[in-house]
């Protein structure tokens, strides 16, 4: 049997040799997520008569930076911009290009929309062709770089994260630690609310609406953590805010686009909370909610099984789902009072 201290030693060792495990894992995640930015598929649109249209997407496919849709008209094209199923398009007129894009769906994508607009201008009438950018959906003016609002994830992960811990610590599985995960993250809406659009202004769309997407968010992460505790133990809980923080923050493409990651970084990105959140977010503060169904779908999921999670905890563990924070009384006491009498 192994003394006290050489289980501590090995405890220490363990500690010691995660360390740089963590910090390999993270700098891997953020630094690799950020030097390979380039677009990748970026759906974008054309309006341009049919040969010339032809001939554009087939210069612009080339290679893998744009994925190309054709529009019959300019209207066409800015109903698309505003449904999310483009990032921006170019009208090509016997003037010029004009170039459409949407700064609320990504700062760093419209530059680079912008820019090919630019080129296509200088391609189809020379110099003197005429280049035009418009921003069919801005982002809000005290955040234009919006800047702000991609800083707004991390602080959203890390209160899902902290909250699980919290409330695994203070309570055991069943019905009052769900009540206290849901409350927190209630309370973690309301207050990323008041913040990012009562106080900050960053974000616009309906108040309410941002609010439950946020808190949303924290809860899917929270739960999940907790529901990973009670099945596995502090292990579960551990892997799954690893997985918020070095995985799910870096990939979720909130900065810049799930399209300017390297593969497969964006698709796992949407498939987390961080990333789905954010985009989710992105929806309704900017867009009326186009284009929400497949991130709300995600944080259901991740929220419906760490709720399963945390219920099947209750079985594991003996504890009853109702009242689970009161002591039953011990087979002891109930002997003692009987002697009594």
């Amino acid at each position: 049997m192994a003394s006290p201290d050489s289980a501590s030693l090995r405890r220490l060792m363990v500690g010691v040799v995660l360390v740089p495990v963590i910090v390999t894992l993270a700098l891997s995640a953020f630094a690799w997520s950020s030097a390979r930015l380039a677009p990748r598929d970026l759906p974008v649109g054309v309006v341009a008569p049919m040969p010339a249209a032809e001939k554009l997407k087939s210069g612009l496919q080339r290679g893998d930076a744009f994925d190309v849709h054709s529009y019959a008209g300019e209207g066409e094209a800015r109903e698309a911009i505003r449904d999310r199923d483009v990032y921006g398009a170019f009208v090509v007129s016997p003037k010029g290009v004009t170039t459409l894009t949407a700064t609320a769906a990504s700062s760093p994508v419209a530059q680079v929309v912008t820019k090919a607009g630019d080129a296509l201008a200088g391609q189809i009438a020379g110099k003197d062709a005429t280049a035009r950018t418009v921003d069919v959906v801005a982002s809000d003016p005290d955040d234009p770089n919006g800047t702000g609002f991609s800083s707004s994830v991390l602080p959203l992960v890390l209160t899902g994260v902290l909250s699980a811990i919290l409330i695994v610590m203070l309570s055991k599985p069943g019905l009052t630690q769900l009540g206290g995960l849901f409350t927190a993250a209630a309370l973690a809406g309301v207050c990323g609310g008041l913040i990012v659009q009562s106080w900050l202004g960053i974000v616009d769309g309906n108040w309410a609406v941002n609010a439950s997407v946020m808190g949303l968010t924290v809860f899917a992460i929270s739960v999940m953590s907790a529901g990973s505790a009670a099945l596995i133990g502090r292990a579960g809980m551990v892997c799954v805010s690893l997985l918020m923080v070095f995985l799910g923050n870096p990939f979720a493409g909130v900065s810049s686009a799930p399209e300017m990651l390297p593969e497969p970084a964006g698709w796992i990105g949407q498939m987390l909370p961080p990333g789905a959140g954010g985009n989710l977010l992105r929806g309704t503060a900017f867009f009326d909610g186009a284009a929400s169904a497949a991130p709300l779908t995600v944080l259901l999921v991740w929220a419906g099984l760490g709720v399963t999670g945390v219920l099947f905890g209750i079985r594991r563990s003996g504890a009853e789902p109702v009242g689970d924070d009161e002591p039953t009384p011990s087979r002891d006491v109930e002997f003692s009072r009987g002697s009594a009498g």
